[in-house]
């Protein structure tokens, strides 16, 4: 008897919710007509829109066309989120923009990533690329969320990347009394105060619960070491690992 109690509601909760997703979608769908026509005018606004397509079903908006940079498909997406009573998009558009050797666009994202956030957090974060059929995968330490976007959105407006992948990690803000600390005893140290002169700070200091990491790149064997051995004095890191590079002499 248990048995068939049970299995009546079960049957019943069921029914219960099929009935609320059939109502939800039935909602939804009701709004196709009126949703169609705000999608057209929000993308007919930009000229970079201008070769793409959309069908609405139940509320959710597919996209579908070409754009030249993968950017451009991100923000079409982001416009046709905005519009009221749209569920979801389904963003098939495909950057069709020039096609650029892998190696030439690694070094391309390697470089602007190098320079970016100069005068905010440049010292602290730490960002390479890595580009596979255009596919640009971003990897490293940043200090904040802010850092890890606009890294992203450098990738994302690069002509010739095709897609954006995110393997970025937020540091803890935890760590920035370590952070100064170490910026303090390497730039303040009369052999390594140079390096402060370069607008992108070759020596990037990362900190990751209370891991400090040194990387970028020294002119000399004897840089690398002097670095290394300011870092280790610094109160708070609970190991250091010395990753610069010495530049090689042509």
């Amino acid at each position: 008897m248990k048995t068939i109690l049970k299995s009546l509601g079960l049957f019943l909760a069921l029914g219960v919710l099929s009935a609320g997703l059939a109502a939800q979608t039935t909602t939804a769908s009701r709004h196709d007509a009126a949703i169609r026509p705000r999608v057209t005018q929000q993308l007919v606004k930009g000229a970079q829109f201008s070769n793409l397509t959309a069908w609405v079903e139940d509320g959710i908006v597919t996209l579908s066309g070409n754009v030249d940079l993968y950017q451009q498909k991100l923000d079409a997406a982001k416009k046709v989120r905005k519009i009221e009573n749209v569920q979801g998009v389904r963003n098939l558009i495909v950057v069709a923009g020039k096609t650029v050797p892998d190696a030439d666009l690694t070094a391309q994202l390697d470089r602007k990533l190098y320079y970016d956030r100069i005068g905010y957090d440049n010292v602290f974060n730490y960002v390479t690329a890595s580009v596979q059929d255009g596919v640009a995968t971003l990897n490293g330490e940043v200090r904040i969320e802010i850092d890890r976007d606009s890294a992203m959105a450098l990738a994302s407006a690069t002509p010739g990347v095709k897609d954006v992948v995110d393997n970025v990690t937020v540091e803890s803000i935890l760590g920035d009394r370590v952070r100064l600390s170490a910026e303090r005893a390497i730039y303040r140290d009369p052999v390594l105060g140079r390096y402060a002169t370069d607008p992108a700070r070759p020596i990037r200091i990362v900190v990751d619960r209370g891991k400090l990491t040194l990387y970028g790149t020294v002119e000399t064997a004897m840089d690398k070491q002097i670095a290394g051995v300011r870092a280790n004095q610094v109160l708070g890191a609970f190991s250091v690992e010395n990753d610069l590079q010495v530049a090689k002499r042509s």
